[in-house]
């Protein structure tokens, strides 16, 4: 959401142009315009959004009515960013914001070892948290029956489910395609059993493409970047021309599905010598393992490379996954890699390492900048945008008719 003359983490289609269509364009815009403003005036949000402002007017009283957006009350909500909140003389406006308490939405995260709840309010760039969180089963009918035994006792209020899966996800028909850490998910249309817990809309998010708009969303001042998480496997998203990209065909950013020489292990996708079998959490547990080290929790594990200087196959591995990234970075023409997971864990050696591989192989530094940031999830901002996103007619039908 944001930047003037971009939509920004937009990933909807364009619609024949008709008085309905344009004022949802209208709506989507203002909303855009406030996610990057955090809390603005009725005047200064019309002119931001290149809006009249009996237009903005009549949309923010709308929204204000569904429970969207609510009036600012001081020392409560989201603060502006710093050096953003603009002095004013005279009689001060009504400032408007996000409605950041009220849950309006029902995130689920299915990950390989284990699947989180939240509510989440219509914050686009809320910090959310996850309260409930249970071992992911191997079944989808076992999922099914834990998301029962922890479905919320009231659903009046909310509008919709977002949920984030990994693999090769079809967003659209709610199907995973293919996943090598998660393979029963290909054999469910996971919207459908979502509707069978949680009568509900249901929006299906690709795991790294929702931290990717969560970062979007979350950094009012974000540029285009390529977001690579390092978890259960190795994927990224990329952000271009301040829009997340969704190609023709579901997959893209599969960075963990490249080959690296002289690695012999197997992969979950099928192949052989795969980056995320050495990067991925249990790639460097087997690492470590395998050179004589402790085998333990993922928390021995970091206490175990923190002590001393890192290992050298750690250190290989970064230099490996570095290679990858500055390959995709030079094919994509970016020259930003946000950098999100357990990479957050591990020694500052080795962070300082993948940085100076991505430096070191990216065309971008031959004459200009690279940059490499370490940033937090934001699985659960990502969700909110996508759900505010792709939903808003229907949200605004829903709450009108009170549910």
């Amino acid at each position: 959401m944001g930047d003037s003359g971009r939509s920004r983490g937009r990933i909807s289609y364009p619609a024949a142009s008709t008085p309905a269509t344009m004022r949802r364009a209208n709506e989507r815009v203002l909303l855009e315009r406030l996610a990057r403003m955090r809390i603005a005036s009725r005047a200064d949000l019309a002119k931001a959004a290149g809006l009249s402002q009996p237009t903005a007017g009549k949309i923010i009283d709308r929204f204000l009515r569904l429970g969207l957006l609510r009036e600012h009350q001081p020392g409560k909500g989201p603060r502006p960013p710093a050096g953003r909140a603009r002095q004013r003389t005279g009689r001060p406006g009504r400032m408007i914001e996000f409605d950041g308490r009220t849950p309006r939405f029902l995130g689920v995260h299915l990950d390989v070892r284990e699947t989180a709840l939240a509510p989440l309010p219509v914050c686009p760039f809320a910090e959310v948290e996850w309260p409930v969180r249970f071992p992911t089963p191997d079944s989808p009918a076992e999922w099914r029956e834990r998301l029962r035994q922890h479905k919320p006792r009231r659903l009046k209020g909310l509008w919709a489910v977002a949920v984030s899966a990994p693999g090769i996800v079809d967003e659209r028909s709610g199907r995973v395609l293919f996943s090598p850490n998660l393979h029963w998910t290909e054999r469910v249309n996971l919207i459908e059993l979502l509707r069978s817990v949680w009568d509900l809309p249901v929006v299906l998010v690709q795991e790294i493409r929702a931290l990717a708009l969560g970062h979007l969303n979350a950094e009012p001042a974000t540029e285009d970047f390529l977001l690579v998480d390092f978890g259960e496997g190795l994927g990224a998203a990329m952000v271009l021309n301040g829009r997340l990209y969704s190609g023709p065909v579901p997959l893209s950013g599969e960075l963990g599905h490249t080959p690296v020489p002289g690695n012999p292990r197997p992969c979950g996708c099928g192949g052989t010598g795969c980056l995320e079998t050495l990067v991925s959490r249990r790639g460097l547990l087997e690492s470590m393992a395998s050179s004589g080290g402790p085998a333990g929790s993922w928390a021995e594990f970091v206490a175990a490379v923190r002590r001393g200087a890192p290992p050298s196959w750690l250190l290989a591995s970064m230099e490996a996954a570095g290679a990858v990234i500055a390959g995709a970075l030079n094919v994509l023409g970016l020259r930003k890699a946000v950098v999100t997971g357990h990479l957050n864990d591990l020694p500052t050696a080795a962070c300082e390492t993948l940085a100076e591989a991505i430096r070191r192989g990216a065309m971008w530094a031959r004459f200009g900048e690279i940059l490499c940031e370490l940033a937090p999830r934001r699985r659960g901002a990502g969700l909110i945008a996508a759900c505010m996103d792709r939903l808003l007619p229907e949200i605004s039908a829903k709450a009108k008719a009170g549910r």
